[in-house]
């Protein structure tokens, strides 16, 4: 019988992130027993967000290694790692990167991106996605390969974790197919559509194998051992993006289960038992390592606008505007529109031209501060209310995770609007999923090493009756969008929308649910393209 899951075993996650690069070191039971991370830098202008692909490598070797000083090495099982969805660079025969790393936001590719989607939206329409965004990875290795024309002839296409895979073996092992998503890799027949990348002139030689998330890819070798302080000879099992890797870190592997991801940006991950297919090209579904279908999608909208606009500088103190807004902001409703980058949207809509709006009340730098917070909470359930729209099932458990989570005032905002309970996990991050995803290498399932590792914390509740205060908020939020997201509004235009909406939307009056309810069915019913 396995021990993967006994306190004797130590199994690692790594985690790629926006602003910085970590690793945890957990042992089976769940127990956190280190955990170190090391900033990271981006160099941001205008639609450009790049990160130097070397600091990657060097920032998370010092986090191994402060991560697992003192632990035994012989008890250090497995590791898996995620990083940022979408964000590549090019490197050459050796693993020597020739390129920036061209970060998931990086918005410099929408020429490529109708070419893309020109060559391609059969496929894409089969997978789910309908069309390419420039931000995704196949737009911006089609810029990268015409920046200069012979880098098709001596470079490969590394997603972000490729290159720490690469270093920790010694060779270039697969990609997994969560990161290579976006640069068109065919989950339903698992496959390059290669047709396709050669009408667009991606040479064959460029693209990596692919395997599925769980793969055990190879071993520690010993240089890299020496680099990171992880163990020569311990397991590397491929991993999945950072959203798949906290969905999986806050245990959301059921059906109608989701997890809501609060960091630099808002990022929502579900489970479905079927591919969701979305008309406007927003949602796009991973592929589980279990075979179910991931539904999700990356908003360009989250806590990053707090950094950006409430600094030490300027004397603010996060700590002290949350105490105020406890004390005076629970009948605040100005909102604002919470974009972190100059990119426009990307979901619960696709508007490449989209900036921040404010209604209400802002005139002090509480009220500012409580916008931004609840302008979040808009955006949170407009994606809710657009998935249940489309049909993809929302109502299992629903975790929140990621830094915003930690900001409990926050949290009840967030519950009180979506009007449903949230779960805070304990220990949830996208480095725990990796390390539950890494113990799936000693013998046993995902749903086993989760049952297992991840640790359920307490509820909180919404409470009714500011629910309903904050609807009023949200339709106005609602009514000012189309204004950033142009004449086409791919959302319902009123909430409570779908068949599950007695339980999104629980103080919805029953006769105006259902006047709002049965023309989306109808759409659907059409197949429509654009909801009605």
């Amino acid at each position: 019988m396995s021990d993967a899951l006994t306190a004797d075993a130590v199994w690692l996650g790594l985690d790629l992130g926006t602003q910085s690069a970590r690793c945890v070191a957990v042992d089976g039971t769940g127990q956190l027993l280190a955990a170190a991370s090391r900033p990271l830098t981006s160099h941001r202008d205008g639609r450009q967000h790049e990160q130097r692909p070397e600091e990657w490598w060097s920032a998370l070797s010092a986090a191994c290694r402060e991560a697992l000083d003192g632990i035994d090495p012989s008890r250090v099982r497995g590791l898996a790692l995620d990083g940022t969805s979408g964000t590549i660079l090019l490197a050459d025969d050796g693993g020597t990167p020739l390129t920036p790393g061209l970060m998931y936001d990086d918005g410099r590719a929408a020429e490529e991106a109708e070419a893309v989607n020109e060559a391609g939206g059969a496929v894409w329409q089969e997978l789910g996605y309908r069309s390419m965004q420039p931000s995704w990875a196949l737009p911006k290795l089609l810029w990268l390969l015409r920046q200069d024309p012979g880098l098709g002839e001596r470079a490969r296409l590394l997603h972000q974790p490729d290159l720490i895979t690469w270093r920790l073996t010694g060779r270039q092992v697969p990609s997994d197919a969560s990161h290579a998503l976006k640069t068109g890799y065919q989950l339903v027949e698992e496959r390059w559509p290669s047709a396709e990348l050669a009408r667009l002139g991606v040479p064959e030689r460029v693209l990596p194998q692919v395997v599925r998330p769980g793969t055990v890819l190879g071993t520690v070798c010993a240089a890299a051992a020496e680099a990171t302080g992880v163990p020569e000879g311990t397991a590397i099992v491929a991993g999945m993006t950072d959203g798949c890797a906290a969905q999986i870190g806050a245990g959301a592997l059921t059906p109608g289960a989701w997890n809501s991801v609060l960091g630099t940006t808002l990022v929502l991950k579900g489970v479905s038992p079927h591919l969701i297919r979305d008309p406007h090209g927003v949602v796009y579904c991973h592929r589980g390592p279990d075979g179910t279908w991931l539904p999700g999608g990356a908003s360009s909208s989250g806590a990053g606008v707090l950094a950006r606009h409430f600094t030490p500088e300027n004397g603010d103190d996060l700590d002290a505007l949350t105490a105020q807004a406890v004390r005076e902001g629970r009948d605040w409703d100005a909102v604002t529109y919470p974009l972190v980058s100059a990119g426009g949207e990307r979901f619960p809509f696709r508007a490449p031209d989209a900036e921040p709006f404010t209604l209400g009340d802002v005139s002090t730098r509480a009220r500012q501060f409580h916008a931004y917070l609840l302008g979040v909470a808009c955006v949170e359930r407009l994606c809710f209310d657009y998935l249940d729209h489309l049909g993809a099932p929302i109502d299992g458990p629903l975790t929140f995770t990621g830094g915003g989570a930690r900001n409990a005032y926050w949290s009840q905002l967030r519950a009180d609007l979506l009007g449903r309970p949230v779960h805070l996990p304990e220990q949830a991050e996208g480095a725990l999923g990796m390390a539950v995803l890494a113990a799936t290498s000693g013998g046993v399932t995902l749903q086993e090493a989760a049952a297992a590792m991840v640790r359920t914390g307490a509820p909180v509740t919404p409470d009714p009756a500011r629910t309903a205060r904050l609807l009023p908020a949200y339709l106005r939020f609602l009514d000012e969008l189309p204004a950033v997201a142009g004449s086409t509004r791919p959302w319902p235009t009123t909430p409570a929308g779908g068949p599950h909406s007695d339980r999104l939307h629980p103080r919805t009056p029953r006769r105006d649910r259902v006047a709002r309810r049965e023309p989306l069915r109808r759409a659907h019913r059409r197949g429509a393209d654009r909801p009605r």
